[in-house]
């Protein structure tokens, strides 16, 4: 099914867009007359749009726009981590993609630039990665959702405009397939960005939601999340995938219930000489005005971790160790617990789902009775500092860890596993 719908007000009857149908189901009105003295263009035929969006990419002024839904498949498709999340937004209603190849996202890119065009929607290869988050703060402040994908080292590069779109109140979504470095390092899978995910990425007081999926299934589904909850609480939210998530094939799902996105009177569409201007701004040169905004951001965000905190966990309820690992790493370590288990050592898994709101309360839950933490990573060690905060220090928490690309083993872990476990008898 397919849904065209036209700015009649402001169609000047060329007929441009009857001369692109295929199926020959578009007509000037004969009744009506807009406000520029044109007989618009009109569907005479909804039922037999096929969405191809030729009349879209045919209309001049650009007032037509094309929804072709999803089919809610109940069967699984076979598609790439970073094909999945394209996808996902698309249904989610990101109609504009702004983006710079890099390894290894750039089939997001791809996927976008061969969709968009036959939905009415915008891609668009930016000069740099600078500006495309410039582009995307654009489209953001005008009320549209958006997304804008890279990795590690681009990833840096926009962040002066991710602070900006924070320090606005503009949703946006932003996806991250993370890759070692520091520096250009290399394009092998990495979670070496966790810090700058989750404390911000660039100046100033602000954070951005972080959703890390573990599968592909996940990478579609966090994607509509992350443009649901940055609708919801005006701010910024990042995908955080890595090279392993983002090239590897699993089935997925597009079995979704989608959101309708919510009204935006905030957005920077124009009066029409009927309200008060709408700024997109994050400039206050007056510090205590600078200061109570800072304040209430501050507090919208003791909002979210309240209600948003997401996490996994797995045979926790007893365990003795447990270990804290999110993306693919998880995967690996949840088959680690596995053997543990099978071994008799009482091990568990916790898996943060958001790593901003980092989920605090299932660790402090579980410090409660576990002897030992294991953080396992794709790092020198960073998300282990949220987990000795979340658990205020109670028990030890041990690093088990691989970089430079390089990814721990089950083996490895089952073995931090039984090192620690001999050490808590």
């Amino acid at each position: 099914m397919a849904k065209v719908t036209f700015r009649t007000d402001e169609c000047k009857g060329c007929g441009l867009c009857i001369d692109a149908c295929p199926k020959g189901i578009l007509k000037l009105s004969e009744e009506t007359i807009n406000k520029k003295g044109h007989h618009p263009a009109e569907c005479a035929d909804p039922d037999a749009c096929v969405g191809c969006a030729s009349c879209a990419l045919m209309c001049p002024d650009c007032i037509i726009t094309v929804e072709r839904e999803v089919e809610r498949m109940a069967e699984k498709v076979l598609m790439k981590g970073n094909e999945a999340i394209a996808e996902a937004a698309i249904m989610a209603g990101c109609r504009h993609y702004f983006g710079y190849p890099i390894t290894p996202q750039t089939e997001i890119a791809a996927y976008m630039a061969k969709r968009m065009p036959k939905i009415g929607g915008t891609f668009l290869q930016a000069e740099s990665e600078i500006a495309a988050i410039n582009m995307v703060y654009g489209v953001s402040s005008a009320g549209k959702r958006v997304m804008t994908s890279s990795s590690s080292p681009g990833i840096s590069l926009k962040g002066e405009g991710i602070s900006y779109l924070a320090g606005t109140d503009l949703p946006a979504v932003i996806v991250n397939a993370q890759r070692g470095g520091p520096g250009l390092g290399g394009i092998q899978p990495s979670q070496s960005d966790y810090f700058q995910a989750t404390r911000g990425g660039g100046h100033g007081d602000y954070h951005i939601i972080v959703l890390a999926p573990s599968s592909v299934q996940e990478m579609a589904e966090l994607t509509i999340k992350a443009f649901e909850l940055a609708d919801e609480y005006l701010m910024p939210a990042m995908v955080l995938a890595d090279g392993t998530t983002g090239q590897m094939m699993e089935p997925v799902s597009f079995d979704f219930e989608i959101k309708e996105p919510p009204a935006k009177p905030w957005a920077t569409t124009g009066t029409k000489c009927q309200r008060p201007h709408n700024i997109a701004n994050s400039l206050y040169l007056d510090p205590e005005k600078l200061e109570c905004i800072n304040n209430v951001r501050f507090a919208r965000y003791e909002v979210i971790k309240d209600n948003e905190q997401r996490a996994e966990e797995y045979l926790t309820e007893d365990a003795d160790i447990v270990v804290a690992a999110f993306g693919i790493s998880a995967r690996i370590a949840k088959n680690a617990v596995d053997a543990a288990r099978a071994k008799g050592i009482k091990a568990g898994l916790i898996r943060p789902i958001t790593l901003w709101p980092f989920p605090d309360k299932a660790f402090k839950k579980a410090a409660e009775h576990a002897k030992r933490f294991i953080s396992v990573e794709l790092s020198m060690g960073q998300m282990i500092e949220d987990v000795r905060l979340a658990t205020e220090c109670k028990v030890p928490v041990e690093l088990c860890y691989r970089v430079g690309g390089m990814i721990p083993s089950p083996q490895q872990v089952l073995e931090a596993i039984e090192k620690a476990a001999k050490e808590v008898k």
